[in-house]
Parts: C-alpha cells; structure tokens; sequence
C-alpha cells in the first residue's frame, strides 16, 4: 500500500463536559489508562504522561487476553494550555490535537499523518474508537 507523504488524518468528537474537564481527562495518566483502546477487548494498563514540550509520553496498550501489545509513545512538540497538543511519533509523524469550547461542552479534534501500513479508512476508524471511548469515559465519570 502506497499512501501519498504528508497524507493528513481527521478526527473529532463533541464531549458534553467543560473544557477544563475536557483537557484533564484527556491528559492526566490515571484516566488516559481508562479510554485508550480502540474496542473493550483491549486495555492501557499504563500510562506516563509528562505534559511538558520536549518530554516523551507512553501510553501501553494490551490486548485483554494479553496476545499481543504496544507502546504508543511520541515526543510533546507543542502545548497550550486547554487549546492545544502537538507531537511527534517515533516514525516522525505529526499529529495535532485542539479543544475549542462551545455552547454544549469541548470539540476535541485531532489531525495526524497517515502511515503506510494500514488503509486511511482503517487508520481513521481506529483512532476514532479511541477517540470515541475518550467522549464516553468523560461523560460518564
């Protein structure tokens, strides 16, 4: 598979919670470890979560049954306190995250580089569960 350089990913998701409960769960560890998967036969056991430009982060990511499991791990590149998160992944792709308050809680949107190895439709549908288990986590607690 062929995917074009510089092919950009977005995603988005509405959570109905003030922008500063918006930023906290997404970047705070302890609840990082509660929505990274992609679907309830997966799990993040760990997260380390240093929110500073320059520092490095690593979210673990494990299957229930404990088959299989990774590192996803980037470099903080930018922050701005409740508007913006930028990082770059080990392979130097770049992925951008914004939160911009509105009437009914926080837009959290996400754009990232695509990879060559799996499909755009598979990469978009992938980091939007994630993103999606992020927006129900949130509400709930």
């Amino acid at each position: 598979m062929s995917i074009p350089p510089c092919t950009k990913i977005h995603i988005q998701v509405s959570v109905a919670v003030k922008l500063e409960k918006s930023w906290a769960y997404y970047t705070e560890a302890q609840h990082i470890t509660q929505w990274n998967f992609a679907s309830p036969d997966w799990c993040c056991p760990s997260a380390s979560n240093p929110l500073e430009v320059g520092e490095s982060f690593n979210w673990r990511m494990v299957a229930k049954d404990r088959s299989v499991g990774f590192d996803f791990e980037g470099k903080y590149t930018e922050l701005v306190y409740l508007k913006k998160i930028a990082y770059i992944l080990p392979d130097l792709r770049e992925v951008q995250i914004t939160f911009t308050p509105t009437a009914k809680g926080t837009s959290v949107d996400i754009v990232f580089d695509a990879e060559n190895e799996n499909s755009l439709a598979l990469q978009k549908s992938g980091w939007q569960s994630i993103l999606d288990q992020y927006k129900t986590y949130t509400e709930a607690n």
